[in-house]
């Protein structure tokens, strides 16, 4: 047998056979490191341009909101790519699975290519949409230029990360993220302050910006390396290109959840740094800056789900329902002990993590420390909800995924946002994401009596003979 033959059935035995306790872990991990990679370069780019002063680092803060809405455009491909491909290779439809990577990856690449153009175009009216106040309008603009330039590398190495986890190539996945985050720490402040000697100018915002982009087009290229030079079971190319309904109804349907929860993620920070700005810049600084912190937990949570997502949906495609089942009870119990570690932890040491980024603004620090322990106290519940989503995303259940997707920072949120500012102020602002954190686990508790019920019913029927 060809040694990449026989990488790719070890691949699909791992998948199959190897104990739920050991793959999960296997290929979250990879994604974890992946993620909390990315999470310390963007904080990276918060840390160094915390120097430039209180408004930089608002714009900062303003343009999470710009990061969200490019992965809005690769989002929804690489989600329902992730799914529909998993399944299909259970199934031993390697064929079929490469035009979805391949229909997907150029789609993305397209919508970003989209965006860039008229983001670039309408600059000013964009980033005070996005919430920039006058004082931070200028930083914003400057912020957002390179990272519009890249927005179809982003795009489109969103679906090639997604579809090699599909695969089990989850260290590749890690790898491509992981070297991009690992640069852009060392290229933020050669940018941002210049290095006179060598003939690199001091550029400020618009350095962590440039530095953003470099960084996101070498992953970009590391990404598409196993596509390239046949290291993964899958093909990416151009002619492979297969628009047709059933491709896209598959995606669309699973992956439309995480298109939905990155749109209402954009209006919420929208109006999230609308109110926040209001109040003052500090007050902006500090719920931004307390948002990157717990990135660092959400990545890891994220991480792991996506590393449960592909084995769940491999052997849900494979009808290896025991599995499923197992897969999701070590999945749950294992992210509601960590998170509850984690939160612990975090809130011990709020005030020593937005000092780091406040330097002497008082204001920044009360209302950053505040928002990071509300977090704290709802992240279990993230967690395991999180855990809920990605099982039915893995499972192909499009209106479970997009319940759940939509609900943490859309429906469980926005409604919250307006009366809270009103009642309690910033203080009301801070609290606005545990609250909506709590509300989601009402909508996940029925969902996930419903999808134990239809695994069942699944192998039941599987048992008997009858087709699913």
């Amino acid at each position: 047998m060809p040694k990449n033959a026989q990488s790719q059935e070890q691949r699909r035995n791992m998948m199959l056979n190897e104990p739920i306790s050991r793959i999960i872990p296997k290929m979250a991990i990879p994604t974890i490191v992946a993620f909390l990679i990315n999470s310390i370069y963007s904080l990276a780019d918060t840390y160094f341009v915390s120097s430039l002063g209180t408004n930089a680092t608002a714009a900062v803060s303003v343009n999470a909101s710009l990061d969200q809405l490019i992965m809005m455009c690769g989002s929804m491909l690489a989600i329902g790519a992730n799914s529909y491909i998993a399944r299909l290779l259970g199934q031993g439809d390697d064929q079929k699975a490469s035009r979805v990577l391949s229909t997907s990856f150029f789609l993305a690449f397209g919508i970003g290519l989209v965006l860039t153009v008229f983001g670039i175009s309408f600059m000013t009216p964009m980033v005070r949409l996005l919430g920039a106040t006058p004082t931070c309008e200028q930083y914003s603009i400057e912020y957002a230029t390179y990272v519009l330039l890249a927005a179809p590398f982003m795009a489109s190495s969103f679906v090639m990360n997604q579809c090699l986890r599909s695969e089990g190539s989850a260290t590749l996945s890690m790898i491509g993220m992981g070297v991009g985050g690992v640069l852009n720490c060392f290229l933020d402040p050669v940018f941002i302050f210049g290095i006179p000697a060598i003939g690199i100018p001091a550029m400020g915002v618009a350095g962590a910006s440039l530095a953003t982009a470099i960084s996101k087009l070498v992953s970009f290229a590391i990404l598409i390396y196993p596509y390239i030079f046949r290291k993964s079971l899958l093909r990416l190319s151009i002619r492979n290109f297969h628009p047709n309904w059933d491709i896209i109804s598959n995606v669309v349907s699973v992956g439309s959840s995480s298109m939905f929860r990155s749109a209402l993620a954009v209006v919420a920070g929208i109006l999230l740094n609308d109110l926040a700005g209001n109040i003052s810049d500090s007050v902006l600084a500090g719920i931004g800056v307390s948002t990157k912190i717990m990135m660092f937990p959400f990545s890891i949570i994220l991480g792991f789900g996506s590393g449960f997502q592909p084995v769940a949906g491999f052997n849900w495609g494979a009808k290896r329902f025991d599995r499923v089942r197992q897969s999701y009870q070590f999945s749950a119990i294992l992210s509601l002990v960590g998170a509850a570690v984690m939160a612990g932890l975090i809130a011990i040491f709020a005030d020593q993590l937005i000092v780091l980024f406040s330097g002497d603004d008082a204001h920044m620090r009360q209302y950053g420390a505040l928002c990071i322990r509300l977090q704290c106290l709802a992240l279990p519940i993230h967690a395991w909800v999180a855990v809920v989503n990605m099982f039915c995303t893995g499972l192909g259940n499009a209106f479970g995924a997009f319940l759940l997707a939509t609900s943490r920072q859309g429906t469980c949120f926005i409604p919250l946002l307006y009366p809270f500012a009103s009642l309690w102020g910033a203080d009301g602002i801070c609290a606005v994401q545990a609250a909506a954190d709590v509300l989601t686990m009402a909508l996940a508790v029925p969902l996930i009596i419903y999808m134990l019920k239809k695994v069942k019913k699944a192998e039941d029927e599987f048992r008997q003979g009858d087709p699913l």
